[in-house]
């Protein structure tokens, strides 16, 4: 049997990301053919993916990449924290992004069947050999790509991430204002979720739904209760506009100058470059949004180790 050397280990270790004594197993098992232990190690790879693969995964991080006017995004999970601040984790990330614009794919299912931009593999291969290397379970859950003039902003080093397209014109576009306003408007949408760019985008059963909602509380109150039905109408349609107000970008107060609206400032930019400026549409995501948080009982994790 070929002699397994420290160096032949540690040349396996810095290419794989596997611990030390997997790499020396890998070698044992190949009679130290170098590429082979990699192979060894990435079929090890695609049984350690799926004996993790239902482990919550609710962490990890949002990323976007910009090349020309195309911009892409991108949430991936992890089970820890941790593991969103590790560079080869971010690296990979990335690595995915670049992919997306690459291949432009429909949907996770694409992307996973898809040649990784880092390689001769597929991106499930990819992800599977990372799910081995770092030792969670690992998830592509999103992505999208927008074409056009757009801005993006990624906040908390990868909690939120956001792209804003806008309808506007070349000329516009180039100009150092309103790469500022872009710049501005994105920072609006982290800053202030809302649903909608404009009022006129709210589905009106949606509409009709709030007023239902607001003419019950105003009844289920006694001292609106008795008032005159003109009156409660005027009510509702008061409180129908703070709920426009929330929920909608333009309606929103600009966070940087709340004397005026989004759309009042929109207005003002275009105005100043002599310009057409419109938000034309938003992209929002939350790492983690709706999905089920892990829970670690460190107690037990502490008693399962003295055992």
């Amino acid at each position: 049997m070929a002699e397994i050397t420290a160096k032949a280990v540690a040349e396996l270790r810095a290419k794989t990301g596997c611990g030390m004594m997997d790499c020396k197993k890998a070698l044992k098992e190949t009679g130290g053919d170098f590429d082979a232990a990699v192979k060894f190690l990435r079929e090890r790879g695609l049984a350690v993916a799926a004996k993790k693969a239902d482990r919550i995964a609710a962490e990890g991080l949002v990323d976007i990449m910009k090349t020309g006017n195309t911009a892409a995004m991108i949430e991936v999970n992890s089970e820890t924290d941790f593991v969103a601040k590790n560079a080869d984790f971010q690296s990979f990330v990335s690595d995915l992004l670049k992919t997306v614009i690459s291949v432009r794919p429909a949907d996770i299912s694409e992307l996973n069947a898809a040649k990784f931009a880092e390689g001769d593999h597929t991106v499930e291969a990819a992800l599977k050999d990372k799910i081995f290397t770092i030792g969670e379970n690992l998830n592509i859950r999103r992505f999208l790509i927008v074409d056009g003039y757009t801005s993006t902003y990624i906040h908390g080093k990868g909690q939120t991430g956001v792209i804003v397209k806008f309808d506007t014109d070349e000329n516009t576009a180039s100009t150092e204002g309103f790469a500022e306003y872009a710049k501005n408007i994105a920072l609006q949408v982290a800053a202030l979720p809302c649903l909608y760019v404009n009022r006129s985008d709210v589905p009106q059963s949606v509409i009709d739904e709030e007023k239902e909602i607001l003419l019950t509380q105003i009844k289920n109150d006694e001292t609106n209760a008795k008032k005159p039905d003109a009156i409660i109408e005027k009510m509702v349609t008061g409180r129908i506009g703070k709920f426009f107000e929330n929920n909608c970008l333009t309606e929103q107060h600009y966070v940087k100058d709340e004397s005026m609206t989004v759309a009042k400032y929109t207005e003002s930019v275009a105005k100043e470059l002599g310009g057409s400026i419109k938000v034309d549409s938003f992209y929002r995501y939350d790492k983690g949004e709706g999905l089920q948080k892990r829970e670690d009982n460190f107690a037990e994790e502490i008693a399962c180790m003295i055992k």
